[in-house]
């Protein structure tokens, strides 16, 4: 997913992030570059840091990842609820 709000992945988009993540009962991974974090992690989401261009990698491990992955890209693509 690109990071596309203009202040990039900051305290409300990365909790928007954890908050839908948290409704799957798969495990969500969110990475940049060589960091993988708990996509359901408020804290390891943050330590990303990704300013807006920034790409990350979603993956998911569990009965409803394909569904977990897809919203999350969504939200992404809808700047988090901002702007």
């Amino acid at each position: 997913m690109t990071i596309r709000n203009v202040d990039g992945f900051h305290a409300r988009p990365c909790s928007a992030f954890v908050h839908m993540a948290s409704r799957f009962r798969s495990e969500i991974f969110l990475q940049r570059d060589d960091v993988e974090v708990n996509g359901k992690s408020l804290l390891g989401v943050m330590m990303l840091a990704a300013e807006t261009g920034a790409e990350l990698i979603v993956r998911a491990d569990g009965p409803d990842e394909e569904e977990a992955i897809a919203a999350l890209i969504q939200l992404a693509e809808d700047r988090f609820g901002q702007e």
